[in-house]
């Protein structure tokens, strides 16, 4: 791929198959730094599998992956991570006997490599920015719902990547604590970090995102503003049941 303004991530007609399903069909999307960008649709569209093919958790069965303009398809996932791209899942599982701050330092350590006085800089920064300073000290496996979840976006967040991948962070949440997320997710995009997201809470979706990407049975059916998918009526027969 030969351009001056190349995407940050691109996929090219990626396609994965699962023994006779199809979970991602010829799937062309792009990622331009700096964005937040939705990947929505109803259950088992895809969303995640696409999400475990960027990481290198799965191999995609044709097309390819491209990150800051290098083909990373078939790479491993510590291999995808010290390229700068994190993830997070929709169950978090953090080292439940850790307390947070050393749960996140940890990743600041080994994600990111960096050396011991740095780490803990490093770890005192991402811990304000998801709001955790307070419960720092607190065991990771008591950790309430909400506090789970910001710390999953904290230990990823940790490895300093330029692109994380987040998977259902609305999920489960009350709407005071979307809100709070809400503002998280801000504060993230304005550190520099370009956010790819897979949501099914709309308001996320309505408030956070700049553009969408609708899949329904493994294959793009549209893509554009919040408010462009939610008039079309592709997305509202398959996604919403329209």
């Amino acid at each position: 791929m030969v351009g001056v303004d190349l995407p940050l991530l691109s996929l090219v007609r990626v396609t994965k198959r699962f023994g006779g399903l199809v979970a991602v069909r010829e799937l062309d999307c792009n990622v331009q730094s700096g964005e937040v960008v939705g990947l929505i649709g109803p259950n088992g569209a895809g969303k995640t599998t696409v999400l475990n093919i960027i990481a290198g958790e799965q191999r995609c069965d044709s097309g390819s992956v491209w990150f800051r303009g290098r083909e990373t398809t078939g790479y491993p996932p510590h291999r995808i991570c010290r390229l700068g791209i994190a993830r997070t899942y929709q169950i978090p599982q953090p080292f439940a006997s850790l307390t947070v701050r050393q749960n996140v330092l940890v990743a600041a350590t080994f994600g990111a490599r960096l050396p011991p006085a740095e780490a803990e800089r490093e770890t005192t920064r991402v811990l304000e920015i998801v709001e955790l300073a307070a419960w720092q000290e607190a065991r990771a496996g008591g950790l309430p719902g909400d506090a789970l979840r910001r710390l999953e976006l904290a230990r990823s967040l940790a490895a300093r990547p330029s692109l994380i991948l987040l998977d259902e962070v609305g999920a489960g949440l009350t709407e005071p604590e979307i809100a709070k997320f809400l503002a998280i997710l801000k504060r993230v995009r304005d550190a520099g970090v370009t956010i790819l997201l897979v949501e099914h809470v709309m308001r996320v979706i309505t408030d956070a995102v700049d553009r969408v990407i609708v899949m329904a049975q493994g294959a793009k059916i549209a893509e554009g503003t919040p408010r462009e998918v939610m008039r079309s009526h592709s997305v509202m027969e398959a996604y919403l049941g329209q």
